[in-house]
């Protein structure tokens, strides 16, 4: 039977994808709003920037051991499992459809990344897109193999780079390797970033050029956790289709060795100040334990998806899921408006840790309401229906009442 790529249904939706993907689309904003607030080398190099001690050091902690990493791992294996589900896996499944849709997907993120924030992931998604639905016929075992062969690849190469900063020249800092801005360059772009959204579009442009450079070099891990998002839709992990005993050993393994692991990393970067000769620690051991907290947070919603009396708690991040394309770039929209200056609040490099913390529980709760309240006049989020109208070349009806007639 052939199989033709198509809008998924909404009877034919799997509340367990959306869940997750609507946890997911929520968890990377924890980590990304670091780069939106404060300078890039924040992110590797958290003293770079700004206050680095109390309650701010705790909120580093706190980002960096339950979210970084994991929620972007999420956010993969829910974008490969999305392929199986639109395009098939069958030997007559189509792809023109799902070219269209990654080239128009490529296009969202040229303009995301250039226009509001650097550190777009849709560039490099569009392209893993239409590497990733090359594979997608093949078996469980080797979806996961090939996924974490690249992965660990990928991993290596990581290692090799922050490994290096062992081997410099006694004398040559973080400023030498580009992990810290001196005073007047730092100077220099936070008040790029305040004067206005014009003003800032050179760092911008600079930050995305080597943020899409740096992605395609490592984007192995990218591509080895679609992989893996598509044999776990396969078989079923991702479905909620297997027992409660299962999910809650997995997430009991996932969580039990990938929690230390990232915890103690993260511990003995704040011991040795994030010197560059032990900075490859703290990078491999959340750069492996992600992986395992990913899978476990990823069974850990499994295992609510099959409990009935949870549903009350799991639909407003159904509806989350089900405009993750939408609130991830409004979470963009909201972020460069706060931190970038006119016609935005200009509050880049004035905003502590803590403060980013706070801002994103309050993102979140906004995006909670609105996607429920959204999706109970409309079909889908704003941008995915912008999407789909593209790559179908044709305008599918957006209103509830519109569509039932």
């Amino acid at each position: 039977m052939s199989i033709t790529a198509a809008p998924v249904a909404a009877k034919d939706r799997f509340e367990s994808l959306d869940v997750l993907r609507g946890i997911a689309v929520l968890g990377i904003l924890m980590v990304n709003v670091q780069a939106f607030a404060m300078v890039f080398t924040a992110y590797q190099n958290p003293p770079s920037h700004m206050d680095f001690t109390g309650a701010n050091q705790t909120a580093w902690f706190f980002q960096h051991v339950f979210f970084e990493m994991k929620f972007i791992t999420l956010f993969s294996a829910m974008f490969g499992a999305g392929i199986v589900l639109m395009v098939g896996d069958g030997p007559d499944s189509s792809t023109k459809v799902h070219y269209r849709r990654m080239l128009w997907l490529l296009a969202f993120g040229l303009v995301h990344a250039y226009a509001l924030w650097f550190g777009d992931i849709l560039f490099t998604y569009a392209l893993a897109g239409m590497i990733v639905v090359l594979f997608r016929r093949m078996s469980v075992g080797k979806l996961v193999f090939w996924g974490l062969f690249w992965t660990a690849l990928t991993g290596l190469l990581m290692l090799a780079m922050f490994g290096s900063f062992a081997l410099l020249p006694e004398g040559m800092g973080a400023e030498d390797v580009n992990m810290a801005l001196g005073a007047e360059a730092l100077a220099s772009q936070v008040a790029a970033y305040q004067a206005g959204w014009l003003d800032s579009r050179g760092y911008n442009a600079l930050g995305a050029i080597i943020g899409q450079l740096g992605a395609l070099a490592f984007a192995g891990r990218i591509i080895g956790v679609m992989f893996i998002g598509m044999a776990l839709f396969k078989s079923g992990f991702l479905l909620a289709k297997w027992s409660a005993g299962r999910y809650f050993i997995y997430a009991l393994i996932g969580l039990g060795l990938g929690l230390p692991l990232v915890w103690w990393g993260a511990e003995h970067a704040l011991a040795t100040g994030f010197a560059l000769g032990g900075m490859w620690v703290h990078t491999t051991t959340n750069y492996v334990g992600s992986l395992l907290m990913a899978f476990g947070y990823a069974a850990l919603v499994m295992l609510a998806c099959k409990a009935p009396w949870m549903a009350i708690i799991r639909a407003p991040f159904r509806a989350a899921g089900r405009m993750a394309f939408t609130n991830y770039l409004t979470q963009s929209i909201v972020m460069v408006f706060i931190f970038v200056g006119p016609p935005g609040l200009g509050l880049y490099g004035t905003m502590e840790r803590v403060e980013q913390v706070q801002l994103v529980i309050a993102v979140w709760i906004a995006q909670l309401i609105v996607s429920v309240l959204w999706l109970q006049v409309f079909r889908y989020g704003p941008f995915e229906w912008l999407w789909r109208a593209l790559t179908y070349g044709k305008l599918h009806p957006i209103l509830k009442e519109r569509a039932a007639a």
